[in-house]
This record gives structure tokens, sequence and C-alpha cells, in this order.
């Protein structure tokens, strides 16, 4: 079967007088396909302008119709019949089970390897051909690509028990010149990731406009409070370095082609030339990875007179953006779901407290050497705290963080007996007296601590004289308990006092009685 091109060539040079040879020449065909297509096109009756106005599949179709092909007797497949079927929404159909239904109504009909020929020939002509490829026009500087090479060799011997480890490649490249950055690590975790980040930027000088890292399997796959951790550590990078996170859609490689095609290229070119040494250092490991990767970014490219290195230094670095002061600091993130109701969250062996009204809330925390900070689920600041290094305490909590009936029994429970001596001195001696003399009343000093907080708490806004004579009372009653001083003093505000004695009355015994 000859194309339309070939067909309407054949007509027209034959219309043109042109032998069978020339005819033959021109299109490499043989004697008898010319003949069957000005045979053909005779019996249409059609003129070779009305066969130009045709839809080119008709012609060949014209020429070649489809009767040649099928059998005549059996009609063809309503394939869009079938098309639309496997394309519905949420259909579970697939072509295997459109043939045996196909069949099973026409038992002499095409047989499967025929009847998938003509479908895929149908999808062809109809919706066109699948894996059609987007040309796409890299910008220099824009994107960096991220990744992790597939690959995770033996490389790193441990001598003292004769173990050999793997390690993981990281890897990056830029857009245009496809200069390649490569370090080995122990593990593929965040914060191996976050320092192969900041690696990989120091080594090429400057920022791009996009940082496009591969998706990490245990962090964004679904929502997880992995996610939470990974965005956070996205919105600092973009911060610091003034830049945008721009992941590739989960689960499609062809949304990153630069970067899985250079881990392929190095598993072969780094990889297998690392293998046929052995380290028993991780710095080994990236000194010799950094010889190895500066060949490769030195070499031409094939079929190219100018290498990655002269790519990157006329197109992506003068259009990347200088680097920032300093170097992102590598944190640990942990993200917690819930604050928990006592308003702290766990990290190596201490609890750090943050506001009381976060209960409930997803938050992160991140920690430096010296530092602890806590941010909400948009990655906004909570709190800072010092990280504690020693054993106790265990609690880190600042009191702006309580809730006031917290911070009420706090204070209370910081007080020693000292503490409530000195208040008391400020109404006077005999204020002083008696609050000594209920620490004293107890077998232990603490037991008096909630009684004297409350006295004192209770007369602070009274005037000092009320407050000394009511102590000057108890004292002379040898009574320096909390229940005596609020009757006491209830008594000197109503304008009664124990002072003079009891009253004088017949019904009252007196001490005199028990002798």
């Amino acid at each position: 079967m000859q194309d339309y091109n070939t067909i309407v060539g054949v007509i027209q040079m034959r219309l043109n007088e042109c032998s069978f040879p020339v005819i033959r020449a021109r299109y490499h065909i043989g004697t008898s396909t010319v003949q069957l297509i000005l045979n053909r096109f005779e019996t249409s009756g059609l003129s070779l302008d009305e066969l130009r106005q045709m839809d080119p599949h008709l012609v060949e179709e014209l020429i070649y119709p489809q009767e040649n092909v099928r059998r005549k007797d059996i009609p063809l497949p309503d394939f869009q019949h079938y098309y639309d079927r496997i394309n519905a929404k949420g259909s579970k159909v697939n072509l295997s089970y459109c043939w045996i239904e196909y069949k099973r109504e026409n038992p002499d009909g095409y047989e499967q390897s025929q009847f998938y020929e003509l479908y895929r020939r149908f999808v062809e002509d109809r919706y066109g051909k699948k894996g059609i490829k987007m040309a796409v026009e890299r910008v220099p500087g824009e994107k960096m690509y991220i990744d992790w090479v597939g690959d995770q060799p033996e490389l790193l011997l441990i001598p003292d028990t004769g173990e050999v480890k793997k390690v993981h490649i990281f890897a990056t490249t830029l857009g245009v010149s496809s200069l390649i950055y490569a370090e080995a690590f122990l593990n593929e975790k965040l914060s191996s990731f976050v320092e192969g980040t900041v690696h990989a930027i120091q080594f090429y000088g400057g920022i791009t406009k996009y940082l496009v890292p591969d998706n990490l399997k245990t962090a964004i796959s679904k929502h997880t409070k992995d996610e939470l951790v990974l965005q956070s550590l996205y919105s600092d990078l973009e911060d610091f370095y003034d830049t945008i996170v721009l992941p590739p859609p989960p689960r499609k490689p062809k949304g990153k082609p630069t970067v899985e095609n250079h881990v392929k290229y190095l598993e072969t070119h780094l990889i297998e030339p690392l293998k046929e040494k052995t380290f028993t250092s991780l710095e080994e490991i990236n000194a010799e990875t950094n010889k190895i990767v500066a060949v490769l970014n030195s070499n031409n490219f094939q079929n190219r007179s100018y290498s990655r290195l002269d790519a990157f230094e006329r197109y992506d670095k003068p259009c990347m953006k200088p680097l920032p002061g300093g170097i992102f600091t590598v944190c640990e993130y942990k993200a917690v779901s819930k604050v928990p109701d006592n308003y702290h969250i766990e990290f190596d062996g201490h609890y750090y407290s943050v506001v009381y009204t976060q209960c409930g809330k997803p938050a992160i925390l991140k920690a430096t050497l010296t530092e602890v900070r806590i941010c909400d689920a948009y990655n906004r600041l909570l709190c800072k705290h010092s990280r504690a290094y020693r054993e106790f305490p265990r609690y880190i909590t600042e009191d702006s963080h309580m809730p006031p009936e917290h911070l009420y029994y706090k204070e209370v429970n910081a007080k020693d007996g000292d503490y409530y001596r000195r208040w008391a001195s400020v109404f006077g001696p005999n204020m002083s007296e008696f609050i000594d003399g209920m620490l004293k009343s107890s077998k232990h000093e603490e037991q008096s601590y909630n009684s004297c907080a409350g006295i004192l708490h209770s007369v602070k806004d009274l005037a000092h004289g009320i407050v000394e004579e009511a102590a000057r009372q108890c004292i002379e009653m040898k009574s320096c308990r909390y229940k005596t001083f609020k009757q006491v003093l209830g008594k000197i505000q109503s304008g009664t006092s124990y002072s003079d004695g009891l009253p004088q009355h017949e019904n009252i015994r007196g001490k005199g009685f028990y002798k």
C-alpha cells in the first residue's frame, strides 16, 4: 500500500507523459504498482484535481480499498463504539475484552492480532499517534533539576568489620548547559537532600529561578506530616535563596526528563568507574566523585565543539542570581499532626512549649545546634527556645505559653518560705511574725505555702494597718492559722474585735470552772 504523495505523484507524472522507468526510479516502486495505481485511478472516474481536493486518507482508501484488506463478508468493527467504552470515565473495559465481545457476536470475524491492528489504525487516524513528544525551549539559568541516582552501589568498606555499605548518589543538573553536580551520602533522608541542594548551589555559584526536585517517596506520595516537613523546608529554601521550588507532577518522570537522562548517564559514567575502587570513608568517595564529574563536565558533547562547562559559562551562569550572604543552615525538622494537650513538643528527649492555643493543631519543629524554632502549618514562626542538652529540666516552658490557671499554679509552686516572709514584711512586723508562725506550724514548711499565698493574695489591696492589727490579734490568741486570720480580719472590717476579750454572760463558765 502506497501513501497519498506517491499515488498523486505517479498519476501526475504519467499525465505528463513520463515513462514507467522514470516513475519507478522517482518513487522506488515496481511497474506492477505503477500500473495498479493508474488502473484504479482510471476506474474511479475522477480527475486529478478532484483527487487532490479529497482527504488524503480517502485517496489512499480509493486506490487501496479496505475490502482488499478484509474479507468482504465481514463488516469493519465499530471501533468508535469500542473506543468510547474503553475511555469512559471509571471504565475498566480494555481492548481484549472488546475483541472477545466482538468475536462472540462475529464468530467468523477478525482474529485478535488483526483486530488490534485495525483498532490502532483507527485511533491514529481519528485521535493522533500516542507517544507524541513536546519540544521544550530551555531558558538559560531558569531551572536546577534535583534527583537521587537509582543505582545504590556498595562502595563504603568498614575496616573494623569488613562490611561493605551502600551509598546514595545525589545529583543535580541545569536546564541548558546540563552541568552536573554529584555527591555521595549514606542515606536519602531529608537532611541529606538539604545538604546536597546547598552544596550544589554553592558549586554552581548562583541561584536559578526554579529548583525542580524529584518527588521524595516518603514525603509527598500522600498528605502526611512528612509532607508538612517538606513544604516547610521548601519554604525556608525559597525565602533564603529567593527562588521557587517547583516539584514535577507525582509519578511523572517525563515532567523532569533532563535530570532523568542525566541519572541514567551517571549510572554508567560515574558509578561504574567508582565500582572499580574500594573506599573506607565518604570523603574518599566524594573526592573521587568530584574528579570524575569534573572530567564529564569538561568533555565535549557528542558531535559538538563545546562542553557542559563551556555552555554553563556562556549561557546559564550569566542568567543566574548571585548567592546570598551566608549559607543556608541545615536544620533537623520534625512535624506533629497535633500539638499535645500539654502544649509541649518532644525533641531529642526534651519537651519545648508552644502557646497553649495551638493545642490540637499541626506544627513544625526546626532544630539547629543552638536553637529550637516552632512554626505553624503555614511555616509562620510561633516561638523560639534555646536548645537544651542537660538531662534536666526536660520541660522547657515559657510563661507566656501557659494558660492563666497553669501560670498561677506554677507561681505558687515555685515559691519557698523565705519568699512568703519577704512578702509579709511589706505589711509590717506583726504580719511577718504571723506568716513565720504559719510556716512553722506544719510538720513540713511546704505544707503551708498554699495558706500563706491565700492570705497574702487576699490582703494585698487592704490598708496595711488593718492587716497588721489582724495579725497582732492572731498572735495574741496564739492561733497563726488561715481560718483564724480570716475570721479576725472579718470582725475588724465589720467594726468589732476579739482584742477586748470574751463578753460577760452568766452562761459562760470561764476557765476556773474546770479546775
